[in-house]
């Protein structure tokens, strides 16, 4: 039986805050870090095809990679901050690969994990509703990492697009790295899983179960706290 694709999108702040007290490095190593867990959710899942994308927005909005990638073929290119913080714009971009097509029919629901550390200085709201419009933005699996004391928690929330959930807290190295596994691992098995529609709601909400890692909060380890 052909396997069915599951497209992975980073969204990712780039913009110059994301530079102060190292957080765009401790980025980079997360998700660098990462991908050998998302290689094995993968391969223990050969009926879902995962596909991997990262996105940048700063000033503008950019693709690291031109097309979706295989997860094992896709390697990781480290990132830089510059400007401000044009959410809106990204989520555009998002949201015409979320069309049908470029988006196959048979493809199993898409991940789309948000991070930040401040406020938009753009019209983010048509973005959202940008994803919104589409089929498959409606039924994604949405993970929003909030870096750091300054990031807008009310927007980030407002993009998991479910009033029970909540965006994971990243004040410090460890909390990042464990809040990238997670999209990176839990996430991906939660769109790699078909459910039936009347099922659909509950994601997020307990299939399968969808809660913040548990980590030490940045006052108990030695990390830096953003």
């Amino acid at each position: 039986m052909a396997s069915r694709p599951v497209h992975f999108f980073w969204i990712l702040d780039t913009s110059y805050s994301m530079g102060v007290n190292g957080k765009i490095g401790e980025l980079n190593f997360a998700i660098r870090e990462a991908l050998p867990e998302m290689r094995s959710v993968a391969n223990d899942n050969p009926a879902a095809a995962l596909m991997v994308r990262a996105l940048t927005f700063s000033t503008t909005a950019r693709w690291q990679q031109p097309t979706s990638t295989p997860v094992e073929d896709f390697h990781w290119q480290d990132i830089q901050p510059d400007g401000t913080t044009n959410l809106g714009e990204a989520l555009k971009l998002v949201a015409r690969e979320l069309e049908m097509p470029p988006m196959p029919e048979r493809a199993l629901k898409p991940v789309l994990a948000l991070i930040s550390d401040g406020q938009p200085t753009d019209d983010w709201r048509a973005g959202m509703k940008a994803i919104d419009a589409t089929p498959w933005g409606k039924r994604a699996v949405r993970v929003a990492i909030a870096i750091g004391e300054d990031a807008d928690r009310s927007v980030l929330k407002e993009f998991l697009a479910n009033p029970e959930l909540q965006p994971f807290d990243a004040n410090s190295p460890k909390q990042l790295a464990a809040a990238i596994r997670w999209a990176s691992t839990v996430a991906v098995k939660a769109a790699s899983t078909p459910v039936a529609a009347s099922d659909a709601k509950t994601l997020g909400a307990g299939y399968p179960p969808y809660a913040p890692p548990v980590v030490a909060s940045a006052d108990d380890d030695d990390d830096d706290v953003w």
